[in-house]
């Protein structure tokens, strides 16, 4: 099979810090699904993992955390999909990725794709979709429920990425959030209203925007930089309200400065159930087919912004070095071999 690869890391700029490569076609054993993939998307995580360092691999090593497909075998225990069933997922980091023409895939965190998207823009949200499912539902405890969430509001921190993208459409349409959002440009101003944020703040001037509005939001999501907002976010959280941060930090932060209020900090990282096997490992399975649902339904809409064509190593390399630069709005999708 085709796949795409890497056994140094090196900058994206160097033609051979992505190649194209062949591989022997996987075999699904126990819950795996064998998944024909017919389109991808990145991730900030592709280009932190791919980031250069003094490591070689000894045999090559395909990433990419985010596919659609079909499935075309299943292992002995598998029960939830069968062969020919369209899926989605983000996957696991622990194991090969999806940037490549088969693929194999633990069913507990595979959904079916929504009937109403095509491949590409059901690539674009697994990943996204789960890791803002996971904070706002899970780690801020946030309640799925409008009428439990009168007068609440979150303020989410990069809000025009993918992640961020689809944290706008869940804290609006399914947990009926005031959504305070921050962008700096016109198009990712744009991006966000669109996606239904109430407020835009300039992320730029973001401790002084939002005290001119006299708001302390009960929640906050970190798309971007911990380390440069865990000051304002710690003076602007209402008290006894919860921080989540999607973004490791590179120096101890100050917790201290949450004491006072009583307020929370906490983590999220999508990858935490399959890599740790967790007993509710399933739960992705799950949101996946819940956010298929609530895209069938109209209530929520595909974050994909671009799509580059076919999948292949230059196009890959293309793809990393446009989301190093920062400046992605939505997803970026690469389709078709």
């Amino acid at each position: 099979m085709k796949a795409i690869a890497l056994t140094r890391y090196l900058p994206i700029e160097n033609p051979d810090s992505l190649v194209d490569i062949e591989l022997a076609i996987p075999e699904p054993l126990s819950h795996d699904l064998l998944v024909k993939i017919c389109a991808i998307a990145v991730n900030p995580v592709d280009t932190k993992v791919r980031k250069p360092k003094d490591k070689v691999e000894t045999t090559p090593k395909v990433l990419g955390w985010d596919a659609a497909g079909e499935v075309i075998a299943v292992g002995d225990a598998v029960t939830l999909f069968k062969v020919g069933d369209l899926v989605y997922y983000a996957g696991d980091v622990t194991r090969s990725g999806c940037n490549a023409e088969y693929q194999l895939m633990d069913e507990r965190i595979v959904g079916h794709k929504p009937q109403s998207l095509n491949f590409e823009a059901a690539a674009a949200l697994p990943l996204t979709a789960v890791t803002a499912w996971e904070a706002l539902f899970d780690r801020l405890g946030i309640a799925q429920d409008a009428n439990k969430n009168k007068d609440k509001s979150i303020l989410i921190i990069g809000a025009a990425g993918g992640v961020g993208s689809i944290a706008i459409q869940l804290a609006k349409k399914v947990a009926g959030l005031n959504v305070i959002a921050t962008a700096s440009r016109p198009e990712t101003t744009a991006w966000v209203r669109d996606l239904g944020a109430d407020i835009v703040l300039n992320h730029h001037q973001l401790l002084q925007e939002i005290s001119q509005l006299n708001i302390q939001p009960d929640y906050i999501l970190c798309n971007n930089d911990t380390d440069g907002y865990f000051e304002v976010m710690a003076a602007i959280i209402k008290p006894q309200g919860k921080i989540c941060s999607i973004v490791e930090t590179a120096k101890p932060v100050n917790l201290d400065l949450l004491k006072s209020k009583s307020a929370t900090f906490v983590w999220e990282f999508m990858f935490t159930r399959s890599m740790f096997k967790t007993d509710d490992m399933i739960a992705q399975h799950q949101i996946l087919q819940h956010v298929a649902q609530l895209i069938d339904a109209g209530t929520l809409t595909t974050t994909l912004n671009q799509v580059l064509r076919p999948i292949n190593a230059e196009n890959l390399r293309k793809a990393h070095a446009q989301l190093e630069s920062g400046t992605t709005i939505g997803k970026l999708v690469l389709s078709g071999w």
